[in-house]
């Protein structure tokens, strides 16, 4: 194997990842950032509510945020795939899906994470298009549109409300009977909101850009998008089997400082909160970075 030492390895080069090598690049720090270049939202045509970037595409923003965080020499950059990591605090070693092995003396796991759409024909197709996560990211592109919501747990209610503040012409789809209580349902209808119980057998769409709701029995629910939250895995499941402990909801715990519970290994990034988001993400890669620099100086 080849053998490659550096200061910080960065595993995920996206927003988050990139945030942390501008701050150590500034501080002069030799650091690695390994990517697979297989961004979450790379379907996604434009990102939204991150200030002096609203609506450049998610691609346009990272190419950017690349090539200024290329200028500082110490980042250096790797296409490949991070399969495992041994070791302890200032002696790591990681090893890539290419056979490098290389070794830092702390870790930055940007990896996010990877949604498991419902198996539903044409999700896949519109996801991050038409089939969407967060109103504050697309809701005011789809505002005072027919919109629905696929649905079906005690969380339905608090999302319609959610939603209704963008839309008042929405309906939940359950794809099935609901599963929540009558009270969370006679709540949702006293918000106008339609509750649609008939099994879903795919997603009308154009391109990504969805027309409607095809149901088993043949009818159409015509809507603009669709809103609907899938669970998660890690992306990358190195950090748990290095011994980085998640939370109940499956993130990776980390402090106020993006630390995790492994000494000398961050986080930071949706694979640790479920505020995802552009800027979100560019805000807790560049505290990690300060604080992985601090980490060194103190050392």
């Amino acid at each position: 194997m080849e053998k490659h030492e550096f200061e910080v390895i960065i595993i995920g080069g996206s927003y988050s990842g990139l945030s942390a090598a501008m701050s150590l690049g500034r501080a002069i720090r030799k650091t690695l950032v390994i990517d697979s270049g297989q961004p979450c939202n790379s379907q996604t045509p434009h990102a939204h509510n991150f200030i002096t970037q609203d609506g450049f595409s998610p691609a346009d923003i990272a190419k950017a945020a690349k090539d200024q965080v290329s200028v500082y020499p110490t980042i250096h950059f790797m296409e490949d795939t991070v399969v495992s990591a041994i070791g302890e605090d200032f002696n790591f070693i990681v090893t890539t899906a290419k056979g490098i092995q290389i070794s830092a003396k702390k870790l930055l796991f940007a990896t996010g994470v990877a949604d498991q759409l419902p198996e539903i024909p044409g999700v896949s197709s519109c996801w991050g298009i038409s089939v969407i996560h967060c109103p504050y990211c697309h809701g005011y592109e789809y505002k005072d549109q027919p919109l629905g919501i696929l649905s079906n747990d005690e969380n339905t209610l608090d999302f319609s409300k959610l939603i209704s503040n963008w839309n008042k012409d929405l309906r939940v789809f359950t794809n099935g009977e609901p599963r929540f209580s009558a009270a969370q349902q006679q709540q949702m209808k006293d918000l106008k909101v339609n509750i649609i119980e008939k099994p879903v057998a795919s997603i009308e769409h154009v391109a990504g850009q969805l027309t409607g709701i095809r149901f088993l029995d043949g009818t159409i629910e015509k809507i603009d998008a669709l809103y609907t939250r899938p669970p998660f895995v890690q992306h990358c499941t190195v950090p748990r089997e290095i011994g980085c402990e998640l939370d109940k909801r499956g993130y990776i715990l980390t402090d106020d400082f993006k630390k995790t519970t492994i000494p000398g290994i961050y986080a930071a990034g949706d694979n640790t909160s479920p505020m995802r988001a552009v800027a979100n993400a560019v805000a807790a890669g560049s505290i990690a970075g300060a604080m992985l620099n601090h980490e060194l100086i103190m050392a």
